[in-house]
C-alpha cells in the first residue's frame, strides 16, 4: 500500500508584473495557508516520507512549508520541472518514477492540470482544487510503477477554507 497526496501550491502574488508566471511567490493568505495546512494535515496522522515540487516558486515555497512540518530538509525536496503546467500524463509519469524506498508521497502543482489528474484518477468526484487543497488517496500498488493499474481509494480531500474547520 502506498499513500499518494496532491496538494495545489498555496494562494499567490500577482503584484510584481515584470516577474515570470514561473516566478510568482506566495502572497500573504498563501505563506499563511502553506503552514496552516501542512500542520493540518500531519496532526491528521498523514505522513509523508518524500515530496516532488513543480519548480515554480509558489510551489516549492508551498512545498517547502509542508517539509517544514514534517521534518523533510529543503535539500531533499524533489523539484521537477515537470510539474509545472503538468497535465494528466506528466503526473502519471513522474509518480511511476517514484523510488520504491517511498512509501507516503506528497505531489505539488498546478491547476488546471491537478485538478483534472485528481478527479481523473476515479476515487472521488473532483471538479476544482483551490489554492494550498490537498487531495489524498491510497493505493494497492507494491511498486510506485505499478501506480496506473492499481487498484486505489479516496482518502480526504482538504483546503484551507474548509467549512469543517472553520470555528
Amino acid at each position: 500500500m502506498r499513500t499518494l497526496y496532491l496538494i495545489r501550491h498555496a494562494k499567490s502574488g500577482w503584484d510584481d508584473p515584470s516577474l515570470s508566471d514561473h516566478d510568482r511567490p506566495l502572497n500573504d493568505r498563501g505563506r499563511k495557508d502553506a503552514p496552516m495546512m501542512a500542520e493540518r494535515m500531519r496532526r491528521a496522522g498523514h505522513p509523508i516520507d518524500v515530496i516532488l515540487t513543480s519548480t515554480a516558486r509558489r510551489a516549492e515555497r508551498t512545498a517547502m512549508a509542508f517539509a517544514q512540518a514534517y521534518g523533510i530538509r529543503d535539500g531533499d525536496l524533489v523539484r521537477t520541472r515537470g510539474l509545472y503546467h503538468a497535465e494528466a500524463g506528466d503526473f502519471l509519469r513522474i509518480i511511476t518514477g517514484i523510488g520504491d524506498a517511498y512509501r507516503h508521497a506528497a505531489v505539488f502543482s498546478h491547476n488546471p492540470g491537478i485538478t483534472l489528474f485528481a478527479g481523473g484518477l476515479g476515487v472521488a468526484a473532483i471538479d476544482h482544487m483551490p489554492t494550498c487543497a490537498i487531495f489524498g488517496l491510497v493505493t494497492e500498488a507494491v511498486s510506485w510503477s505499478d501506480f496506473a493499474a492499481a487498484p486505489r481509494r479516496f482518502l480526504f480531500f482538504d483546503w484551507p477554507k474548509n467549512p469543517l474547520h472553520q470555528r
